[in-house]
């Protein structure tokens, strides 16, 4: 029986459990997936024992992916331009990492409002940490002409937008309707909205009708970002279908079989999070 983990600090929150627990019965595998919390100070002592302990290997979620990047043999040139990994599997022997969060939110987007990025010009993205790396990095590799990175702390987005050359700009948080204006896409990748977190005070007079708005966050399904531009009219995409997609190469790198991300799938998984906030 195969084994695999989330590897977090803390861990309990996570719903990746559910998610590959669902794929395992549904394709008859006999497999487990846990949680692991581990320390940052005892992720390195954790990994090394990674193989001994039965894992065929592991997601991996906050504070770790940059000390896993360190710890993996890496080709992945996405977890090469993050410098991150989130996903750790053993291949001959040798434990290997990859990045799947760029590849999540694309494919959420192209589930959720197929043909988003047609004549995807300019982009904003609200934040400027790790999830930001990865959604800037995906929107340039789609064809985005200009990112503009939205950040109440300038110099944290001014650092971002150099690691992607020309096409990413930084903003401050005052400048927010000048990075709105024009945009075909908004994404939030900021904690702002979620739930028990200060709801994200921004004004979309200056958003194009008809510029997608997504939000990485999913507790709430609908951010109060979500609704006011759903109120606007404009198309709206949540972000669980970026938790779920990013799940897809994991499991396949460690069951054998490549999952798809279903209507039931994602039924169970909402219907975990209403629960839990209702």
């Amino acid at each position: 029986m195969r084994r695999a983990c989330v590897i977090g600090y803390p861990v309990k929150h996570s719903r990746s459990p559910m998610i590959h627990g669902f794929w395992l019965a549904e394709r008859g595998i006999a497999g487990s997936y846990g949680r692991e919390e581990v320390a940052p100070e005892d992720f390195d002592r954790f990994v090394a024992g990674l193989a001994d302990a039965g894992y065929a290997g592991g997601n991996v979620t906050v504070p770790h992916k940059a000390a896993a990047f360190r710890l993996a043999a890496v080709d992945d040139p996405v977890a090469m331009a993050l410098e991150a990994v989130n996903t750790l599997w053993f291949e001959d022997g040798v434990l290997r990492g990859m990045n799947t969060d760029a590849a999540g939110f694309l494919a959420n987007l192209d589930q959720e409002a197929p043909g988003w990025d047609g004549g995807l010009g300019k982009a904003a993205v609200l934040g400027a940490g790790g999830a930001a790396r990865a959604i800037v990095h995906a929107l340039l590799a789609r064809g985005a002409e200009r990112v503009v990175i939205v950040n109440r702390t300038l110099a944290r987005a001014e650092e971002l937008a150099a690691r992607f050359g020309p096409r990413a700009v930084a903003a401050g948080w005052d400048e927010a309707a000048s990075a709105l204006d024009g945009a075909a896409c908004l994404v939030n990748t900021t904690s702002l909205g979620m739930a028990g977190q200060p709801a994200l005070d921004l004004d979309l007079a200056a958003l194009p009708a008809g510029a997608l708005v997504t939000d990485i966050v999913y507790v709430p399904i609908e951010t109060p970002l979500l609704a006011l531009a759903r109120r606007r009219g404009h198309p709206v995409v949540d972000g669980l279908g970026m938790l779920l997609h990013q799940a897809v190469p994991g499991f396949e790198r460690w069951f054998g079989e490549r999952p798809a991300v279903t209507p039931a799938l994602r039924a169970l998984v909402l219907g975990d999070i209403m629960a839990h906030t209702a």
